[in-house]
């Protein structure tokens, strides 16, 4: 079992772990309990009615989200000719071919996250060893693998957010800092929401919003009603 320390035993000691909360109260409850001296990220785990051992039940896509994520994003595009000019105006962090393939196969990682035009991802194929493990490879079903390069880069500087459900069917997601506050919060958290709802396999049988958790960094996680959140979305 995990320990806690003093402050966040002061915090959770008359919270109710059990409860289910409103979408916006569960908001305001997590950030209630919010203690760390930085500005904690806001997070939101939804357990999903899929079974990812099947294909068509695999939910992986990204969403932008109303009012970003609160970081700085280090892009990196793999680019060529007009397309390597484009990115620099759009506002790349770095772009190159070739020579950003060497240098990442030398060890260098300081970016969070890539695109590359179609027709870089032969190259950008060496290092999928290196890319994939830590969710950096492009992808189209992301899409992170496109001509629009301006289009896409914009997308990733104001907030947008790549998400995959895991091996027990969760989604886990940064949705924002503590210090948005609660109404920019519970947007951000019911765009992310409204994203899987619009995903859904038709395979998928029975609930599938099967239970939503709220927290910060630090935190303990408030649940929320799934019930409440599918009536407020639609």
């Amino acid at each position: 079992m995990p320990k806690h320390g003093k402050n966040y035993k002061n915090k959770v000691q008359d919270f109710n772990k059990s409860e289910l909360y409103v979408l916006e109260e569960g908001v305001k409850k997590a950030l209630e309990m919010s203690f760390a001296k930085f500005d904690e990220t806001f997070d939101v785990a939804v357990k999903l009615g899929v079974d990812p051992r099947h294909a068509d039940q695999m939910v992986r896509s990204s969403v932008v989200l109303p009012h970003g994520t609160g970081k700085v994003t280090r892009v990196l595009v793999f680019a060529k000719g007009p397309k390597e000019a484009e990115a620099r105006e759009a506002g790349a962090d770095y772009v190159g071919g070739d020579d950003l393939v060497e240098k990442i196969q030398g060890g260098w990682l300081e970016f969070d996250k890539t695109v590359a035009t179609p027709d870089m991802m032969g190259a950008v194929g060496k290092i999928g060893r290196v890319l994939g493990p830590r969710n950096l490879m492009p992808n189209a079903k992301l899409g992170t693998v496109t001509f629009d390069v301006a289009g896409i880069i914009k997308e990733i500087k104001s907030g947008k957010v790549d998400f995959k459900v895991d091996k027990n069917g969760i989604i886990h997601a940064g949705v924002g800092k503590a210090s948005f506050g609660p109404e920019k919060l519970t947007e951000n958290v019911t765009a992310i929401i409204e994203r899987l709802i619009q995903l859904k396999p038709s395979s998928s049988k029975g609930i599938y919003l099967r239970s939503i958790t709220v927290s910060t960094t630090m935190g303990a996680g408030v649940k929320i009603d799934p019930l409440q959140v599918r009536t407020l979305i639609k």
